[in-house]
């Protein structure tokens, strides 16, 4: 794919965005550099899948050199949490949102096993080998509305590294069967490694501060984030608002002055009934429900609106838990099933926004600047003309993957067609292969042996009886 132009709808969406950085905050606003390179930028991520600078040099046929475009990144003087913030303000006005549902989860990507330099890389599970890679966590928080879904804000997490160490060797010492007294006791918590809740409900604050204007009639979020701690603390944040997540089977509840785990409580106390549940205002489906307004013991016995769900096909039970009690049991379960927009959002990011295919920024500056990027793409693929027309239509919009294959191919006619408006199409299309070849250089590949000394493979007379197994 070859970038001669600046993609037009791109180019429209960086002037919005400096507009909305002037009404923001006086003096933000983009200098024409940086405007021109924010919009080459977000061109190259669409065109080549990556915030990788060789290849936007490629994509550019050297037009753009990895220096300079690596210098506007660690040293142009843009405000990049001010851009973030701004693009949101902007997608909001663009589609008069007033109200909306947050969404909180985290999503690993592994890294090079050998990284030293990636921001807050970590050791992390693969679930494919079973084994361990290093890798980043981000927790993320969206806003689903009824027309878009907006990817709104970030925190990289890491684990505190003594805390591990710590929990190796508890484990093992469990294993060994020695007692809890003699076991070393848990490190004090690190301040500079916060857990997920407390960057989820940071997150929340922050969506608050910047974004007062919007209501949020609910907060969701996973099995991760169903303690006490997160769900008091995020309703509090709004006001008292519905913060629903999910609890464990084993998880204690106070029913009748007696204890008992919300899985005994279910299977034989309260047993379900069938119901119809609409998905994400779409598809219904067939579930097995049942609920109770119940004291949670791990929430320091405060009373939950407790749910037990399963869907058709399904053989056990989630537990869904929400901090309103004046909802209905249906209301919750159909508003935390808006929770699965965010697994679709992680599925797009990481295949075609950018983020998800190398990480070649270092340091913190480097991942986030790059991050950051990454959203804008995805924030600028909403006010795509097709795309715009489609949301303020109330039609179903279209995939990123579609939108992305859509703009490379305009990008090509537009080569093609600035080629054959030129006075002389022939040699200017010499030109371009001219620079073709310079640009892009065939590598030599360690793959093969040719050019190099395979060595002897061969059995050596003189030591064939010297060393006889006879």
């Amino acid at each position: 794919m070859i970038l001669t132009k600046p993609v037009p709808f791109i180019k429209q969406y960086i002037e919005d965005l400096n507009n909305t950085l002037g009404q923001y905050q006086p003096g933000a606003g983009l200098t024409l550099t940086q405007k021109a390179w924010l919009v080459f930028c977000l061109s190259g991520i669409l065109m080549v899948n990556a915030v990788c600078w060789a290849k936007f040099e490629r994509v550019s046929l050297g037009t753009h050199k990895i220096a300079a475009l690596s210098w506007m990144f660690r040293q142009s003087k843009i405000l990049w949490d001010t851009l973030l913030i701004a693009s949101v303000r902007l997608m909001v006005k663009k589609y008069g949102i007033t109200s909306g549902v947050l969404v909180l989860d985290e999503s690993d990507r592994a890294r090079s096993k050998n990284t030293k330099r990636i921001h807050k890389v970590h050791k992390q599970h693969h679930k494919a080998s079973g084994g361990y890679v290093n890798g980043q966590t981000v927790v993320l928080l969206l806003l689903v509305t009824d027309s878009i879904t907006i990817p709104i804000g970030f925190k990289f997490y890491m684990p505190d590294p003594v805390i591990s160490e710590w929990q190796k060797e508890e484990e093992k010492l469990k294993k060994k069967k020695i007692s809890k007294h003699d076991r070393p006791s848990q490190p004090p918590f690190n301040p500079e490694f916060p857990k997920k809740i407390q960057l989820a409900l940071l997150l929340l604050e922050e969506f608050r501060k910047y974004h007062p204007d919007i209501i949020i009639k609910c907060v969701l979020a996973d099995a991760l984030y169903g303690s006490e701690e997160f769900m008091s603390g995020a309703s509090n944040i709004f006001g008292g608002v519905q913060v629903i997540s999910q609890l464990r089977s084993n998880q204690n509840i106070h029913y009748r002055g007696t204890k008992k785990t919300i899985q005994d409580y279910f299977n034989k106390t309260n047993k379900g009934t069938d119901c119809v549940i609409r998905v994400r205002g779409g598809e219904e489906v067939n579930a097995t429900v049942s609920s109770a307004r119940l004291k949670v013991d791990a929430h320091s016995n405060k009373k939950r609106f407790v749910i037990a769900l399963r869907y058709e096909g399904e053989e056990e039970y989630r537990y869904l838990v929400a901090t309103d009690l004046s909802w209905r049991t249906i209301d919750i379960i159909q508003a935390y099933s808006l929770r699965w927009l965010v697994e679709v959002f992680f599925e797009d990011w990481k295949l075609y926004e950018g983020w998800g295919q190398e990480a070649k920024q270092f340091d913190e500056e480097g991942s986030s600047r790059s991050l950051i990027l990454s959203l804008l793409i995805d924030h600028c693929l909403l006010l795509h003309p097709q795309q715009k027309a489609c949301i303020e239509n109330k039609q179903p919009v279209y995939t990123v993957g579609s939108l992305q294959r859509m703009a490379q191919m305009d990008v090509l006619m537009e080569c093609i067609k600035s080629l054959l408006q030129e006075r002389d199409p022939g040699e200017k299309l010499k030109e371009m292969g001219r620079m073709i070849k310079d640009v892009f250089r065939l590598m030599p590949s360690r793959k093969h042996m040719s050019g190099r000394l395979l060595g002897r493979l061969k059995p050596t007379p003189s030591l064939s009886h010297k060393y006889c197994s006879c």
